[in-house]
């Protein structure tokens, strides 16, 4: 994020990392970061006390359970409060009270203008969209990669996750995967399949069953005059599949492939070449 200030910033996109006024509230605690993960998810929207009980025992609370979780938000208080007196007199008025409010039924982390990393992503990434879906495919490009560069890391990559954080993990993920793909999409569309080849790389090696990334990847390097690696990518991606899935790839990928098979120099692969190929990939 590009500036502090005052109220909760929030960083969920790598280590959790949230501030009052610049000055860190974020527990050590395993179960205080819990809490504090969640509250700051929903940021500005009430938690109510059976989902952060949920996360916390994942459906079998101990008796202690409310006085537990008591506990944890007073020690959160605790945090904010140190943090409010470090501000100086013009945070006097304001109470940890104020910051991390009771509410009926819950518990609502309010960031009086604080900035957001997801929220910031979603703007960019938003803007991204449709910047490439109006034919702007440069303008796109730039802002899906701004909003890929605030990401850090795995989403609440050092809080223990329940159900509900693994949930939204989950599809923090998943927006992110969107992105870039879409920001590939972009780059492609603009002819920067060389400069591609190095991030696809270390793509298509983390996501393996990805068949959109082997596409791109596949792509890229037909256009970068390698031939027989795009035909590679298909191959491995078709064992990967089969072996861990038992799924063939895609039509579309096996139109690809067979594109990729009948293209050459002249404009045709010679019959043999044809056939190694088929046979290498069943």
């Amino acid at each position: 994020m590009n500036s502090r200030g005052s109220g909760v910033d929030i960083e969920i996109l790598g280590a959790l990392v949230v501030t009052e006024g610049g000055i860190s509230v974020t527990p050590t605690m395993p179960k205080v970061r819990q809490v504090l993960a969640l509250l700051a998810f929903f940021a500005d929207h009430v938690v109510p006390v059976s989902a952060l009980t949920e996360e916390l025992w994942a459906g079998r609370p101990p008796r202690s359970a409310r006085t537990a979780l008591q506990t944890y938000v007073l020690q959160l208080r605790e945090l904010i409060t140190a943090a409010l007196s470090a501000q100086g007199p013009d945070k006097e008025t304001v109470s940890a009270k104020d910051v991390l409010v009771t509410c009926p039924g819950g518990y609502l982390l309010k960031t009086g203008g604080g900035a957001s990393d997801v929220r910031e992503f979603e703007r960019l990434a938003g803007r991204g969209y449709r910047a490439v879906g109006d034919g702007d495919h440069a303008g796109g490009a730039r802002l899906l990669r701004e909003s890929l560069a605030i990401w850090r890391g795995a989403p609440f990559a050092d809080v223990q996750l329940g159900k509900q954080l693994e949930m939204e993990a989950a599809r923090l993920e998943e927006s992110r995967l969107c992105a870039l793909d879409r920001c590939i999409e972009a780059d492609l569309e603009l002819g920067r399949h060389r400069e591609l080849l190095a991030e696809l790389t270390l793509l298509v090696s983390r996501y393996r069953t990805h068949e959109n990334l082997c596409r791109q990847f596949m792509i890229a390097l037909q256009r970068s005059g390698r031939r027989s690696e795009a035909l590679d990518v298909y191959r491995k991606l078709r064992g990967t599949l089969m072996r861990e899935l038992s799924l063939e790839p895609s039509v579309a990928l096996r139109q690809l492939q067979r594109s990729i098979l009948l293209a050459h120099s002249d404009g045709a692969a010679t019959a043999a070449e044809l056939a190694s190929h088929v046979t290498r990939a069943g």
